[in-house]
């Protein structure tokens, strides 16, 4: 039904926008002519008939010895009743022999109408459509500083740490977060804090995405995930607001994991953008800072960020208080590899010759995700040459 609709008003536009567009240039083929030459071929007497219409528009046609296309208008313009009668008088006087028929052309007043209006209602009809794709969920408000995390409850695919392997340092040290999340009065019972934030350091594909989500799946708690580059926007102060909409968004749901990937693309070094103190991404990071340690706590709300470039992070999003604790995934050892390899074959039926523990040793330097990568591109080899 909706769209019933709107392809409705987007043929009324067009329909209106044609017949304006026509009845603009149609003068263009009648013999577009001035008024000051409609006056001068009246002195001459080169006119045989002459219309003048109600919206102040004069046409009519010429004798056929001057012109042989015949027909010509002139420039729609206003006339009063004094200067029509005085136009009358000297058509007449210069002219009498001349045809004058002062009838009211029926499209006169609705093409005013459309000249006048036309514009109006087309920035109206594109404003209104902007403001619509700009909603969110209905919200006639902007969606412009709404925060672009993604929630995950868990509840389609529950992640915990059984589905992670290869990375048991890291692991244990998550482990903690999880009971923070679980039992915080344990540890609150003691004048402990919980830790603000975790800092995941790693190459790319060691699993840090994945690790963060078994902690989630493991404390049973809502998950939500943004990509750095999703803060900076083309406009001044959205990142900003998409900093306090994610934080907001995370009180609400507390306790729950706010994880931000590639954090180098919001909290690099400051005093290194063209913009300087005004750059946008700077802006930022300021209100990223403020939100991790400010006058306002986020109770039950953990920030959980991963980067493989550690080291163009500014030292002020670094220190104790805001990420208070820095895991580093590396990649994996022999027996770590051994262990992915166990993950990721576990539905799919092996040969009885395949030796896990050897494919291990021929692939030192692999990263979890090479590893589940191979794993993938043997089945469709297996699939491809139909080895069931």
């Amino acid at each position: 039904m909706r769209s019933a609709v709107r392809a409705l008003m987007f043929w009324i536009f067009i329909v209106i926008i044609g017949l304006t567009l026509f009845n603009l240039f149609s003068s263009t083929y009648s013999g577009m002519i001035s008024y000051d030459s409609f006056i001068a071929n009246v002195d001459q007497g080169n006119i045989l008939s002459i219309r003048i219409n109600e919206n102040g528009k004069i046409s009519g046609t010429f004798k056929s010895a001057v012109n042989k296309s015949g027909a010509f208008s002139t420039e729609t313009f206003r006339l009063d009743h004094e200067s029509l009668a005085k136009l009358i008088e000297h058509i007449k006087t210069k002219s009498p022999n001349v045809g004058i028929n002062l009838k009211s052309d029926g499209s006169g007043g609705f093409m005013t109408f459309l000249y006048s209006w036309t514009p109006i209602l087309l920035i109206i009809g594109f404003w209104i459509l902007f403001m619509r794709r700009m909603s969110a969920g209905g919200n006639p408000a902007l969606s412009f500083g709404k925060s672009k995390a993604r929630l995950n409850t868990n509840t389609d695919k529950k992640i915990t740490f059984a589905d992670v392997a290869g990375i048991d340092e890291a692991k244990e040290e998550l482990q903690e977060i999880v009971e923070f999340l679980k039992e915080p009065q344990k540890f609150q019972r003691l004048g402990g804090k919980i830790p603000k934030g975790v800092l995941l350091m790693g190459p790319p594909g060691t699993g840090k995405t994945l690790l963060v989500r078994a902690v989630a799946g493991e404390a049973n708690v809502p998950f939500f995930s943004i990509s750095g580059s999703d803060f900076v926007e083309m406009f001044v102060g959205v990142g900003a607001s998409r900093v306090r909409d994610l934080f907001e968004q995370g009180q609400k749901n507390s306790p729950c994991i706010l994880f931000i990937d590639e954090i180098d693309a919001v909290g690099r070094h400051r005093g290194a953008g063209l913009g300087g103190g005004h750059d946008e991404r700077e802006q930022t990071l300021n209100q990223l800072l403020v939100e991790m340690d400010g006058f306002e706590s986020h109770t039950g709300v953990i920030l959980v960020a991963a980067t493989n470039r550690p080291d163009v992070l500014d030292p002020a999003l670094l220190r104790p208080g805001r990420f208070d604790r820095r895991v580093v995934v590396n990649r994996p050892d022999l027996k770590g590899r051994e262990g992915i390899l166990q993950v990721h074959t576990k539905k799919i039926p092996l040969s009885d010759n395949i030796n896990l523990n050897d494919i291990a040793r021929g692939t030192a330097g692999f990263t979890g995700a090479d590893l589940a990568n191979l794993v993938n591109e043997a089945a469709l080899n297996a699939a491809r040459y139909h080895k069931l």
